[in-house]
C-alpha cells in the first residue's frame, strides 16, 4: 500500500518548479521584480498570463533585439563590401546566399546548376541539407522579385528571419514542455543573449527546433514519433544523427532497445522521405553538400586553428585528425554512461555528444552555439553555469567579427589581431568545456543533479524513466541496489524521504550546487 508520505512526496513531484524556489541566483534577480514567489502566491487559475505565453513574448523580444542589432548591416553593410558588416558584428550569410546561390535567379537547389558568373565560392549546387535547402526555397518563393538586389536581399533576410522567428518560439514551447515539472528551463532559451545575436546568422535553429520536438516527443514515451522528427532534423543538419547515439547509449543500459529500434527505424525512414527523391533525381546537387563537408579544410572557430597559427604546420590530414578526436571523445562519453553509479539522463548524454563535436569539428561558426542551447538546458539547468557559458559564447561572437575586420580592412586594420581572436577561440572552448565539466560532475556524483534532487530518475527520459539497467560496466554501482541519498538527508534507502525531499539537504528546498 501507499503511504502517506509516499504520497506527499508523490504532491511534491507533481507541482511545477519555481526557479527561485532552488536557484540561488535565479532568487537573487527576482529582487528587480519584487523578490521569489511567496509560499501561498497564486500559479494556477484561468489567467491568460501562463508562464508559457511570458516566455513566448520574452524570445519574440529578444529575437526582435537581435534583428535590430542587424540594422546597420541591413542599411547597407551587407551589400556595400568592405569590413563594415564584421565592425557591427552585424554579419548574416542571409542576404548573401540570396543571391550567391541563385535564389535571386530562381535556381533549383540541387536540380539547377549555379552559374558561376553568380556564385564567388565555386560550389556548382547548394551546400545545405535538403530540408535547409527547402526552408530557403520556400523563403525566396515569398520575396518580391522587383527592385533592386540589395532591396529583393532586404526582403529575403526579412522573411527568413519571420520565419526562424517561429522556430525560436517553437524552441521555447518545445523546451518547457518536455519536463511537465519544469515549465519555467524555456526562460533559459526565451533570455539566451547568443541566441538573440546568432539567430539570423544562418539556418541552423529551424534543425534546433526539430531536434528538440523529437527529445520531446521521446519524453512522451512515443519513440517512433521522436525518431521521424530527428530523422526530420538530421534532413536539416547532420549534428541530431548524435540524438540517436545518445538514445543507442542509454538505451542499451536500461535494456529498452525495442523503443530505441522504433526511433531508429523512424529516423531512417524520414530522412529517406526527404533525401531519396533528391538522390534519386539530382545526385549531383545531392552530394554538393556531403562532398564539401568532408573536404572542408581548416577553419574559423576550432582548435585545429589555433594549433595551425601557434604551430605553423598547414594541418593537411585535419579531417582525420578531427574524426579521430571525436572519436576518442564519443568512447569517453560511452565509457562513462555504462560506467556511472546511476544511468545518466538522457538529456546529459546528448549534451556531452553534440559537445564533443563542438569542440573536434574543422569549423566552429557563431550560430552553432544553437545546437547546444536546448540540450544545455536538459542537462545543466542552472543560471550560473548557462550564463558563464553564454558569456563566453559571447564574446566569441565579437571576436569572430573583429578578426574578419582585421583581416578584411585593408591597411586599416580595424578590428582583432589573431593572438586576440586566438584567445576568443579558447575562451569559447574554455566555455563549452566547463559547462561539459558540471555536466560530468553531475553523473558521477548525481547528488548534485538538479533534476534529481527531488528523487525523479530521468524526467525527459520517456521509456527511460524509472528503468532499472540491463547493461552496466563493471566499476558501476550494482543495478538492483538502492540509491544511497545525498549528504544531509535524512532517510533510509527504500523509504520516502524526510520532509526537505529526497535529494535535498534536510531543512531547505534545495541547493545552487
Amino acid at each position: 500500500m501507499t503511504s502517506v508520505r509516499d504520497r506527499e512526496e508523490d504532491d511534491r513531484r507533481d507541482v511545477p518548479v519555481r526557479p527561485t524556489d532552488e536557484d540561488s541566483l535565479a532568487a537573487a534577480a527576482s529582487e528587480l521584480i519584487g523578490g521569489p514567489a511567496g509560499k501561498h502566491a497564486e500559479t494556477g487559475g484561468h489567467r491568460w498570463w501562463t508562464a508559457l505565453r511570458v516566455m513566448v513574448l520574452i524570445v519574440i523580444g529578444m529575437f526582435a533585439l537581435g534583428m535590430v542589432q542587424k540594422v546597420p548591416c541591413y542599411d547597407g553593410g551587407w551589400f556595400q563590401g568592405g569590413d563594415g558588416q564584421y565592425i557591427h558584428a552585424c554579419y548574416s550569410d542571409i542576404p548573401h546566399l540570396y543571391h550567391d546561390r541563385g535564389f535571386a535567379d530562381d535556381v533549383v537547389p540541387y536540380f539547377d546548376s549555379i552559374p558561376g558568373s553568380i556564385s564567388g565560392s565555386g560550389f556548382h549546387h547548394l551546400e545545405y541539407p535538403v530540408l535547409t535547402g527547402l526552408f530557403m526555397e520556400v523563403a525566396s518563393w515569398l520575396t518580391p522579385h522587383g527592385g533592386s538586389m540589395q532591396h529583393r536581399g532586404q526582403i529575403f533576410w526579412i522573411v527568413n528571419s519571420g520565419m526562424l522567428m517561429i522556430c525560436a518560439a517553437a524552441l521555447v514551447v518545445l523546451v518547457s514542455r518536455t519536463n511537465r515539472r519544469r515549465p519555467w528551463d524555456g526562460l533559459f532559451i526565451a533570455l539566451s543573449p547568443a541566441l538573440a545575436l546568432s539567430a539570423t546568422i544562418n539556418w541552423d535553429l529551424f534543425a534546433v527546433a526539430l531536434a528538440a520536438a523529437g527529445l520531446l516527443l521521446w519524453s512522451r514515451s512515443r519513440p517512433l514519433a521522436a525518431g521521424v522528427l530527428i530523422g526530420l532534423a538530421a534532413s536539416a543538419k547532420i549534428y541530431p544523427v548524435l540524438l540517436l547515439l545518445a538514445l543507442l547509449l542509454v538505451c542499451v543500459r536500461a535494456g529498452r532497445m525495442r523503443a530505441f529500434g522504433a526511433a531508429l527505424g523512424g529516423a531512417v525512414g524520414a530522412w529517406l522521405v526527404v533525401n531519396l527523391p533528391v538522390i534519386l533525381l539530382a545526385r549531383s546537387g545531392w552530394e554538393q553538400f556531403y562532398s564539401y563537408t568532408r573536404s572542408r579544410g581548416v577553419d574559423y572557430g576550432s582548435l585545429w586553428l589555433v594549433v595551425m597559427q601557434r604551430t605553423g604546420n598547414p594541418l593537411s590530414g585535419v579531417s582525420a585528425y578531427a574524426a579521430a578526436l571525436m572519436i576518442v571523445l564519443c568512447a569517453a562519453v560511452a565509457g562513462l554512461t555504462f560506467y556511472a553509479p546511476r544511468r545518466p539522463r538522457l538529456g546529459q548524454v546528448a549534451f556531452l555528444l553534440v559537445a564533443a563535436l563542438v569542440v573536434s569539428n574543422k569549423v566552429y561558426s557563431p550560430q552553432y552555439v544553437l545546437w547546444l542551447l536546448p540540450l544545455a538546458v536538459l542537462a545543466r539547468p542552472r543560471w550560473r553555469d548557462l550564463l558563464i557559458w553564454q558569456g563566453a559564447e559571447v564574446l566569441y561572437y565579437l571576436g569572430i567579427w573583429m578578426e574578419l575586420a582585421y583581416v578584411s580592412g585593408g591597411t586599416k586594420h580595424h578590428g582583432l589581431p589573431a593572438d586576440g581572436y586566438q584567445l576568443a577561440v579558447v575562451l569559447h572552448l574554455l566555455g563549452v568545456l566547463y559547462l561539459s565539466a558540471t555536466v560530468v560532475r553531475d553523473i558521477l556524483r548525481p547528488e548534485h543533479d538538479v533534476l534529481r534532487q527531488d528523487g525523479s530518475d530521468d524526467p525527459v527520459g520517456g521509456v527511460l524513466d524509472g528503468a532499472e539497467d540491463s547493461f552496466v560496466l563493471a566499476l558501476a554501482a550494482d543495478p538492483g541496489a538502492e540509491p544511497e541519498p545525498p549528504a544531509g538527508v535524512t532517510g533510509v534507502p527504500g523509504q520516502a524521504a524526510e520532509p526537505g525531499g529526497f535529494g535535498t539537504p534536510a531543512g531547505g528546498p534545495g541547493y545552487d550546487a
